[in-house]
């Protein structure tokens, strides 16, 4: 039996985002490139404008509802308005058991139909799949009305290969 291949890094993009509605249309661009099965996974700090790249990418997909954080839900699904996947919106930040609360969420029966969004993932959902996008959302901290951040893009896995993350950058 061979050792599982290391995921495939589609590289790095790294861009700096000045408001909250460019933060959205980064999802809304964002969600152009996304399809049923996709795993993106979100980190930052609080304030980071997570929910607000998610609320971009559930206008850019097209689907029901108000993306709002689910921090105090767990998760909420947004069904497609067309036919595009839904979107799974899940915050992971008061899970603190790893995989195994996230298994109860069943993310890996609604993966495969659906885009699923994780935000505060790291280290509770790399198992369900190699292939992610993994978006890290850096801000300063401490007392500031700055709105700069600094988003780093990464596709991890052969669905990212050959995506031309650049078109983010738009």
């Amino acid at each position: 039996m061979e050792a599982p291949a290391a995921p495939h890094d589609a590289g790095d993009l790294q861009l700096t985002v000045t408001s909250p509605e460019q933060m959205r249309e980064l999802g809304r661009r964002l969600a152009k490139l996304l399809r049923a099965g996709d795993l993106l996974m979100l980190s930052g700090e609080l304030g980071a404008g997570k929910t607000t790249l998610t609320r971009g990418l559930g206008e850019g997909l097209g689907v029901r509802g108000a993306v709002t954080s689910p921090t105090f839900v767990i998760a909420r699904v947004h069904p497609s308005l067309g036919d595009g996947p839904p979107l799974v919106h899940v915050d992971a930040y008061r899970l603190s058991g790893g995989l195994d609360e996230m298994e109860d969420l069943d993310l890996d029966v609604s993966l495969p139909e659906s885009v699923v969004v994780v935000e505060w993932g790291e280290g509770k959902v790399e198992e369900l799949t190699e292939e992610r996008l993994q978006v890290v959302i850096h801000r300063a901290v401490g007392d500031t009305t700055d709105e700069v951040r600094q988003v780093t893009v990464t596709g991890l896995g052969e669905r990212w290969g050959p995506v031309d993350l650049s078109v983010l950058a738009a």
